[in-house]
């Protein structure tokens, strides 16, 4: 009994665990949706509120979301209001790398220095 109720815990455990760790599905992305990841010179939580930001101001835009240690963001967009290369640009002005595509100078001179490129990640 007392292995049953000892196994029963640690899989209840371990789900819970895996649930708290598991990356955050995108939002509910309406018909015809596609999705569109970029690889960016992001280092910092600063950086994934500037960038989130920026793109929920884009045309199209359903969802966006950078995961910070991997500095992959994450789009979802409707296509007949935008193109993945329109949000690298949108990413671009706001200051960041957007794969092999580097940031705009200006945007990026006025990142705080904890975004910069040079930064030690947080």
């Amino acid at each position: 009994m007392k292995a049953l109720a000892l196994s029963l815990l640690t899989l209840l455990s371990t789900a819970a665990a895996q649930a708290q760790t598991a990356p955050v599905a995108a939002t509910t992305a309406k018909k015809g949706a596609e999705m569109v990841q970029f690889k960016t010179s992001a280092v910092c939580d600063m950086c994934k509120a500037r960038l989130e930001k920026s793109l929920a101001y884009e045309k199209g835009v359903q969802a966006a979301n950078l995961d910070v240690p991997s500095k992959v963001l994450t789009v979802t967009y409707n296509p007949a209001k935008t193109t993945a290369d329109a949000l690298r640009t949108a990413v671009q002005k706001t200051g960041y790398d957007a794969d092999q595509l580097t940031a705009d100078a200006r945007a990026y001179d006025r990142l705080p220095d904890c975004c910069k490129k040079t930064a030690a990640a947080h």
